[in-house]
C-alpha cells in the first residue's frame, strides 16, 4: 500500500459542554436501553452505546450556526404492562438547552428537533427533571431510591427564576415560574433533586437554596461564606448533587467540596480537592463515592470513611483542559464515570474499581469519517460544520519517487485546495458524497440537500469551476442523514428521516452543460421485520431501525443498507437474473429471535420505477441475509463483480460487514448467505492483536482479496484468500470445532473503562502463591465482576448481549459445513501474509483511495477485478488523514501555581 500521510485537512473538534446517561443506575436488565448523550459547543449531540465497554458512537444529531448544547436531560417515562402481561419499558426522551430561554426535545429516530418551548424568563443555565419515587431492592425501604423520572422539567435561569415545563402526554409546554430569588443578581447555575418535592439549587451569590416543588417556598438557605483568597468575591456553587442517604454535596469556585446534612441543611464537612473552581461532580448509586472535576484539570475521588466522614483518595489529570462536565453509570457489569471539557475528548474513568483499573480515552473524531475521495480525479473532499473543502493530490508516490530525491519542493507542491464551499443555511452538514470522476458533489443537512457540478477550467487545470444543480424542492426540503453516489455516477442514494431510502436518477444529456436530476425520487421499500410490540413501543422506539451504513456494488447494480438493529436490506437494478439457494445453505439469523416478514412483495413495494423504465427491485433473498449480532460500523462491497454467464455457485458479490463487538462477516447478498471464508473464520480465529483492540473499526478498503480495516489508532490488513490461524484454534483437534463455536465468552474484570492496572494501583491486583521447589503462581484478586444492582443471580447469563460469544453468531451448522469443506490453499498464499497491522498512525480521521489502481468499492470497482482468485493485487494508493490533538487549537486554560 502506498500511503500519503496527511495532516492539513481541516477538522476541529468542538468542546464538550455536557454529558448525560439515560439512566445513572440500572437495577434490572429489563429496565430499558442505556445510551450516553454528549453535547458539544457546535450544537451537535452524539448518541453513544456503552456496549459493556465497547463504546460505539451510533449517531450524531447535527447542530447549526450559533447553536450550542450546554445541558442535556434524559426523561424515562413510567413502564407499562400489556394485556398479555409483558412489560413495556418506559420511553426515553432527550431534552437540551443552549444558554437561551428555549428547551428543545429531540427526535432520535429522525435526528432533528421534535418540540421546542420557551417562556418569559432569562437564559437557562441548568435543567433537571422531577423524579418519581420507588423503593430500592435492598436497604431501608423508608429511604427510597429514585429510578424513574416524572412529568415536570425544572429550569434555573440567569435572572434568578426557577421555572416549570410540562412534559406530560409526549408534549413540551412552558407552565409557570415556580420561584424567584430575592436578589436580581442571583443566577441559578446548578440544580439537583433531593426527592420528588424538594429541589436543591446552587447559585452565584455564595449560597445554596432549597425549594419546595409543591408551592415554591424556600425551605433552607445554606451559605458558603466569602472567598478566602480575595475576601470579597462571591462564591459560585457550580455543581450540586444529592446523595442516596439524603445528604447534599456541592462544589464551588474556591476549589472546595462541601458535604451538607440533608436533615438540618448545615455544613458537615468541607474538603480542599482542587486549586481552582470545581466545575463538575458525580456520586455513585449508594452514595459512598464522590468524583469531582475542576478547572485545574484534576479529577479527584473521595471515599466515605468510618462514620459520616469523607476523605480524598487521589487525584489525576486525565484531561488537557478543564473538566467541565461529568456523568456516572452503574449496572450491567459496568461502573464508570464519563467526563469532558474544552479538549473535546471524552474520558472513561472506572468508578467502583477506581485506582485498580486504567482510564480510557475515547476518540474525539467521529465514527463515520467526514471525508471521501474521487479516485479517478485524485480529489479529497472533507467537511466540517457548514464548510466543504476540496483538495487534490496530483502526483502518485511512484511519480514522486522517480524524481530527484533532493527536490523537496515536489512533496510540498503535491497538494492544493481547489475549492472551499460554505453551505448556505443554519444547519450543519450531515453527509457529503462525491462521484468517482469528481464531477458531482452532493451535500446534505437535516433540512436541505444541495448538489454541485465540478469542472476543471480549460485555461488553468488547477482551477475548479463549481455550478449548482437544481433539485426538486419536495425532495431537497426533507434533507438527508446520509448520501451516497453510485460508482457509475448515475444514482444518488438518500437516507431521509433516519430510516427511509430514496434514489435519484442522474442524467447527463449530450447537449446540456451539466447533469440534472429526475424530478421524482424513487423510494425503496425495506423488508418488514416482526419486532415485538413491547420492544417497538418502549425504550427508544424505532431508533434501532436508523440506517447508518450504505454501499453500492462496484458495478452499481446493487445497493445495500444496514441499520442499528443489525438488519441488512439489499436492492438490485433492472432485470438482473436472481440466483437463489436454499436458506439451509448458510443463511442463518445471528440472534435467532426475530423472524422477517417477506410476504408483502407486491409490485408497488418490490420496486420503484424511474425514467426510461428502469426499476430497482428488492433482492428476493434479502430476508435470508444473517442479522448482525450488533450495530454495524462498516458496510462495503469488494471489487469483484459476478459474471452473468458464470455457472459457479459462489460467483456473487462479496459484502463485508463489521459490527461493534466486533464481528466480521462476508456475505453473498444475492444468495443471502455467508461466504465459505466467513464460515471457516469466526472472530475467535482472528489474531489476538485484532481481538484485543478496543477502538471500533471505522472504515474498510478493498484491494483484490485483501481488505484494509482502520480505526482511530490502527490499520489492519486481512487476506480473504487465506484462512486465519488464530491462537484459539491452533490446539483443536478434529471434531472440536462445534465445541469452540458454542462456548460462551466469560466476562472479564473490566468495569467499562480501561484494563486492570499493573503498576501504580492503590490496591492489590494479584496474589503470588509460592509452591515447593521455588515455583510461583499468580492468582487474580477478583474474578468476573458481577453487578451488585442486578435483581437476581441469573442476570449475567442467557439474555445478555455482552455475554454472548462472538463465535455464536454463525451457528453450529455453519461451522460444521466449514470444517467438512476445507478449502484447498492457494500455492501462492504462503508467499504473502494473511494478516498485517500497524499502530503508527494516530489518530486517524479517515482513509480514502486515490488513482485507478487502488479504487474502493462503490467508486471504481472494475479496475481491481482481475486481481481476485489468487492473482497479486495491484498496489493500493490511499490518503491517510490524521488529526492529532496537539495540532487542534484549544482555548486558554488555567495554570496553577508552579505550572508553565
Amino acid at each position: 500500500m502506498d500511503v500519503h500521510r496527511i495532516r492539513y485537512v481541516p477538522y476541529n473538534p468542538s468542546p464538550i459542554n455536557c454529558v448525560a446517561f439515560s439512566q445513572s443506575a440500572v437495577i434490572s436488565k429489563r429496565s430499558g436501553p442505556i445510551r450516553l448523550a454528549i453535547g458539544r459547543a457546535s450544537g451537535d449531540i452524539e448518541i453513544w452505546n456503552p456496549l459493556a465497554g465497547s463504546w460505539h458512537q451510533e449517531t450524531i444529531i447535527r447542530g447549526g450556526k450559533d447553536r450550542t448544547v450546554d445541558g442535556l436531560v434524559w426523561v424515562t417515562e413510567p413502564d407499562q404492562t400489556t394485556q398479555d402481561g409483558k412489560k413495556i419499558a418506559g420511553r426515553l426522551r432527550l431534552f437540551s438547552f443552549g444558554y437561551s430561554s428555549t428547551v428543545t426535545e429531540w427526535d432520535l429516530e429522525k435526528g432533528r428537533p421534535k418540540h421546542q418551548s420557551s417562556g418569559t424568563h432569562g437564559d437557562i443555565w441548568c435543567l433537571a427533571v422531577q423524579p418519581f419515587v420507588g423503593t430500592g431492592k435492598t436497604g431501608d425501604r423508608s429511604q427510597p431510591k429514585v429510578y424513574h423520572t416524572g412529568k415536570k422539567l425544572v429550569a434555573g435561569t440567569m435572572d434568578g427564576s426557577l421555572v416549570l415545563y410540562d412534559i406530560d402526554d409526549g408534549e413540551l409546554r412552558y407552565e409557570r415560574v415556580l420561584a424567584r430569588a430575592s436578589s436580581k443578581k442571583t443566577k441559578m447555575v446548578s440544580i439537583a433533586f433531593k426527592n420528588r418535592n424538594t429541589v436543591v439549587v446552587g447559585t452565584s451569590q455564595s449560597c445554596i437554596l432549597v425549594y419546595d416543588m409543591r408551592n415554591g417556598t424556600t425551605l433552607a438557605k445554606m451559605t458558603l461564606g466569602s472567598d478566602l483568597a480575595s475576601g470579597a468575591r462571591e462564591i459560585i456553587a457550580w455543581c450540586v448533587k444529592c446523595l442516596d442517604g439524603g445528604d447534599i454535596v456541592s462544589g464551588d469556585s474556591t476549589g472546595e467540596v462541601r458535604i451538607w446534612d440533608g436533615k438540618t441543611y448545615t455544613q458537615a464537612q468541607r474538603l480542599k480537592g482542587h486549586s481552582s473552581d470545581v466545575l463538575s461532580l458525580v456520586a455513585n448509586a449508594d452514595g459512598s463515592t464522590i468524583v469531582t472535576g475542576g478547572m485545574d484539570r484534576r479529577t479527584a475521588l473521595y471515599k466515605k470513611t468510618a462514620g459520616s466522614r469523607w476523605a480524598k483518595v487521589f487525584h489525576k489529570r486525565y484531561h488537557h483542559h478543564d473538566v467541565k462536565t461529568m456523568a456516572s453509570f452503574e449496572g450491567l457489569g459496568m461502573s464508570v464515570v464519563i467526563s469532558g471539557g474544552p479538549d473535546a475528548t471524552p474520558i472513561v474513568m472506572p468508578l467502583l474499581k477506581a485506582g485498580l483499573e486504567n482510564h480510557r480515552t475515547l476518540s474525539f473524531l467521529p465514527q463515520d469519517p467526514p471525508m471521501q475521495s474521487a479516485p479517478k480525479s485524485r480529489l479529497i473532499v472533507s467537511w466540517w460544520d457548514r464548510e466543504v473543502s476540496i483538495w487534490q493530490l496530483p502526483n502518485s508516490l511512484g511519480d514522486l519517487a522517480d524524481r530527484s530525491s533532493d527536490d523537496t519542493r515536489d512533496l510540498a507542491k503535491n497538494r492544493k485546495r481547489l475549492a472551499r464551499i460554505l453551505i448556505k443555511g443554519e444547519a450543519n452538514i450531515t453527509s457529503t458524497s462525491i462521484s468517482a470522476d469528481g464531477s458531482l458533489l452532493v451535500v446534505s443537512t437535516t433540512s436541505d440537500i444541495k448538489a454541485f457540478y465540478l469542472k476543471r477550467a480549460k485555461n488553468n487545470g488547477d482551477d475548479l469551476k463549481i455550478s449548482k444543480i437544481d433539485m426538486e424542492e419536495q425532495v431537497a426540503a426533507l434533507g438527508a442523514t446520509k448520501t451516497l453516489i453510485s460508482p457509475d455516477g448515475q444514482w444518488v442514494c438518500l437516507v431521509q428521516t433516519g430510516s427511509s431510502v430514496s434514489l435519484l436518477r442522474v442524467a447527463q444529456p449530450s447537449d446540456a452543460p451539466k447533469p440534472s436530476f429526475h424530478p421524482k425520487a424513487s423510494r425503496l421499500q425495506r423488508v418488514r421485520r416482526q419486532i415485538p410490540k413491547h420492544i417497538a413501543m418502549g425504550g427508544l422506539g424505532q431508533y434501532d431501525r436508523t440506517i447508518t451504513q450504505a454501499a453500492f456494488s462496484p458495478d452499481s447494480q446493487m445497493l445495500a443498507v444496514a441499520d442499528l438493529a443489525g438488519y441488512i436490506d439489499t436492492w438490485v437494478l433492472g432485470q438482473q437474473q436472481q440466483k437463489s439457494i436454499n436458506a439451509e445453505n448458510g443463511a442463518t439469523d445471528v440472534d435467532g429471535d426475530e423472524k422477517m416478514d417477506d410476504t408483502s412483495d407486491s409490485e408497488d413495494e418490490d420496486g420503484a420505477t424511474t425514467t426510461e423504465g428502469i426499476k430497482w427491485r428488492r433482492n428476493p433473498n434479502t430476508s435470508l441475509i444473517p442479522k448482525l449480532h450488533n450495530a454495524p460500523t462498516v458496510l462495503a462491497f469488494s471489487n469483484h463483480t459476478p459474471s452473468t454467464n458464470s455457472a459457479a455457485e459462489d460467483d456473487d458479490y462479496t459484502l463485508l460487514a463489521v459490527t461493534s463487538k466486533p464481528q466480521i462477516i462476508l456475505v453473498h447478498p444475492t444468495f443471502g448467505s455467508l461466504t465459505s471464508w466467513s464460515r471457516r473464520n469466526p472472530i475467535s480465529s482472528f489474531p489476538a492483536k485484532f481481538r484485543d483492540i478496543r477502538d471500533l473499526v471505522k472504515g474498510a478498503l478493498w484491494s483484490g482479496d485483501r481488505v484494509w480495516l482502520y480505526g482511530n489508532t490502527y490499520l489492519f490488513m486481512i487476506d480473504t484468500s487465506q484462512d486465519l490461524a488464530g491462537s484459539n484454534t491452533d490446539d483443536l483437534g478434529a471434531g472440536n470445532e462445534l465445541v469452540l463455536q458454542g462456548r460462551k465468552r466469560k466476562r472479564g474484570t473490566d468495569s467499562g473503562a480501561g484494563n486492570k492496572m499493573t503498576t501504580g494501583a492503590i490496591g492489590p491486583t494479584k496474589v503470588v502463591r509460592h509452591g515447593e521447589g521455588g515455583s510461583t503462581e499468580d492468582i487474580p484478586v477478583d474474578g468476573p465482576m458481577f453487578d451488585p444492582m442486578d435483581e437476581d443471580d441469573m442476570s449475567h447469563a442467557g439474555d445478555s448481549d455482552s455475554d454472548d460469544s462472538d463465535d455464536d453468531v454463525q451457528g453450529e451448522l455453519s461451522i460444521l459445513r466449514g470444517t467438512q469443506g476445507k478449502r484447498t490453499k492457494d500455492p501462492q498464499a504462503k508467499e504473502r501474509p494473511a494478516f498485517w497491522h500497524t499502530f503508527k498512525y494516530r489518530p486517524i480521521l479517515g482513509l480514502a483511495p486515490l488513482g485507478d489502481e487502488g479504487s474502493s468499492p462503490g467508486q471504481d470497482g472494475g479496475s481491481a477485478q482481475l486481481t481476485l482468485h489468487g492473482a497479486r493485487p495491484r498496489p493500493l494508493e490511499v490518503a491517510l488523514v490524521e488529526r492529532p490533538l496537539f495540532e487542534v487549537d484549544l482555548p486558554d486554560r488555567y495554570f496553577g501555581e508552579g505550572e508553565s
